[in-house]
C-alpha cells in the first residue's frame, strides 16, 4: 500500500485535468455527504422541539455542535501535519461524520438525538483539516477561491438534495415520519465512503497535486493570519445556526414543516451559487469580496427573525450568500496565506477559532431568543459588521500570491 507520510516535493510537474479531476472527485464526496447531515440539519431543530426540548437546549446542541465539529479540528490540523496520513484521517472522520445521522430514525429521546447529532459534529471535525489540506494542494493549479468554490458548489448540491429528499418525505407522510427521513440518508452515506475509498485508491500522495510550494522566510504564522482568525472569529459568533432558525419558523408558524426543510435547501442553493462567484472574484481581488459579502449577508437575521414567509425566504437567501463565502473565499485565503507543511494546522487554528466563537454566539442568542428577540438581531448584525474593517486591514497588509 502506498504511504501516505513521503516527504513533498518543492516542485512537481501535475497538470491542471488531474488536479481538476480530485477535486471534482472529493466534491463528490461532499455532495453525498451533504445529502446525509444536512438533510438531517434541516429537520434536527423541529425533530428536537418534537422530543420535548426547547429553545434554549436546540440552541445549545447547534451550537456545541459546531463547537466539537470546529475546536476538534486544532488537535485533527496538527496530527495531519505531523503524521501526513490525510486519506486515514479523513476516512475516520467521515465514517463517524455520515453514520450518525441514519441512527438518529432510532433516537426517542432528544438526549439520545442530541448526542448523535454532535457524533457527526466529531466527525466532521476529524476530517476537515486532513480534506481541505488535500484540496489546497490540488487547487493551486487552477486558482485557489475558485478551487474551492467549485468544490463548495458541487458540495451545496449535496445540501440541496438532501432537505429536498427529506421534505418529499415528510410531504407524502411517508410511515414513520422524520424517522423515515433520517433513515433514507444512508443510501447517500454509504456511496460517500465508496467514492471516498475510490479516490485514495488513485491519489494516495495527495500532497504531490502542489504546484508550486510558498517559499516563507519563517515556519510561524504570520500577523495578518492571526488578524484574518479575529475577522472569521465574529463572523462566526454572529451567524445564527439553522436549527434555532428553523425552530423560530416552526414556533412562530412562518412556515410548514414542509416548507421549512425547502427553505434551507434554497439557502444551499444560494450558497453554491455565490461559491462559485466570490470565489472566482477573490482570484482576481483578494480579501477585499469578504467585505462585499459581509455587507450583504449580515442583514439576513432581521429578515428571518421578524419578517413574515416572504421576508424569512428573503433572509435565508443572504443566509446562503454569507455562507458560500465562508466556504470558499475564507478556506481559499488560508491556503495562500499558510505554506504547505504548516496548512492543516493553519486550517485546524482557523476552524476552531470560527467554532468556538460560533458556540459562543449561539449560546448567547438562544439565550436572548425568547424574551430579547431584538437584541438577538442587533448582537447578530454588529457582530458581523465588526469584521469588516479587519478584512480591510488584511487586505492592506496581504496580497494574494498568483501562480
Amino acid at each position: 500500500m502506498p504511504q501516505e507520510n513521503q516527504p513533498e516535493s518543492t516542485s512537481r510537474d501535475i497538470t491542471q485535468p488531474s488536479a481538476l479531476k480530485f477535486v471534482i472527485l472529493l466534491g463528490v464526496v461532499s455532495l453525498l455527504s451533504d445529502m446525509t447531515y444536512e438533510g438531517a440539519r434541516s429537520i434536527n431543530g423541529p425533530f428536537l422541539a418534537l422530543l420535548g426540548a426547547g429553545a434554549t437546549v436546540v440552541a445549545t446542541v447547534a451550537g456545541l455542535g459546531e463547537l466539537i465539529g470546529y475546536a476538534l479540528r486544532l488537535l485533527s490540523g496538527y496530527l495531519t501535519d505531523q503524521t501526513k496520513r490525510y486519506w486515514t484521517i479523513t476516512l475516520v472522520g467521515y465514517a463517524l461524520n455520515l453514520f450518525a445521522v441514519p441512527l438518529l430514525a432510532l433516537a426517542g429521546r432528544w438526549e439520545i438525538a442530541a448526542a448523535l447529532m454532535l457524533t457527526e459534529r466529531l466527525g466532521k471535525a476529524i476530517r476537515n483539516p486532513a480534506r481541505d489540506a488535500m484540496l489546497s494542494h490540488a487547487a493551486s493549479t487552477m486558482g485557489r477561491g475558485w478551487g474551492f468554490g467549485l468544490h463548495e458548489a458541487m458540495d451545496q448540491l449535496g445540501a440541496i438534495f438532501g432537505p429536498l429528499i427529506v421534505a418529499i418525505v415528510l410531504f407524502f407522510q411517508v410511515k414513520g415520519g422524520y424517522a423515515s427521513g433520517y433513515a433514507i440518508l444512508l443510501i447517500p452515506a454509504i456511496l460517500a465512503l465508496l467514492v471516498l475509498l475510490t479516490g485514495r485508491y488513485l491519489y494516495p500522495q495527495p500532497h504531490q497535486l502542489e504546484v508550486k510550494v510558498l517559499k516563507v522566510e519563517s515556519t510561524g504564522l504570520s500577523r495578518p493570519f492571526w488578524l484574518y482568525i479575529a475577522a472569521v472569529a465574529l463572523i462566526g459568533a454572529g451567524y445564527a445556526d439553522f436549527p434555532l432558525v428553523a425552530y423560530h419558523f416552526k414556533k412562530e408558524a412562518v412556515m410548514t414543516d414542509t416548507w421549512i426543510p425547502l427553505a434551507y435547501a434554497v439557502a444551499m442553493g444560494t450558497d453554491a451559487v455565490a461559491a462559485l462567484i466570490l470565489g472566482y472574484i477573490y482570484d482576481h481581488l483578494g480579501i477585499m469580496v469578504m467585505v462585499g459579502a459581509t455587507l450583504l449577508s449580515a442583514f439576513f437575521a432581521p429578515l428571518v427573525f421578524l419578517g413574515g414567509f416572504f421576508g424569512a425566504m428573503t433572509g435565508m437567501v443572504l443566509w446562503g450568500i454569507g455562507m458560500g463565502a465562508q466556504e470558499s473565499v475564507m478556506r481559499a485565503a488560508i491556503a495562500d496565506m499558510v505554506p504547505s507543511p504548516r496548512r492543516a494546522s493553519a486550517y485546524g487554528i482557523f476552524q476552531t477559532g470560527y467554532g468556538l466563537f460560533w458556540f459562543l454566539g449561539s449560546l448567547l442568542m438562544g439565550l436572548l431568543y425568547n424574551n430579547f428577540l431584538i437584541y438577538l438581531i442587533i448582537f447578530s448584525v454588529a457582530s458581523q459588521l465588526l469584521a469588516l474593517p479587519i478584512f480591510i486591514l488584511v487586505a492592506k497588509k496581504f496580497c494574494v500570491i498568483k501562480y
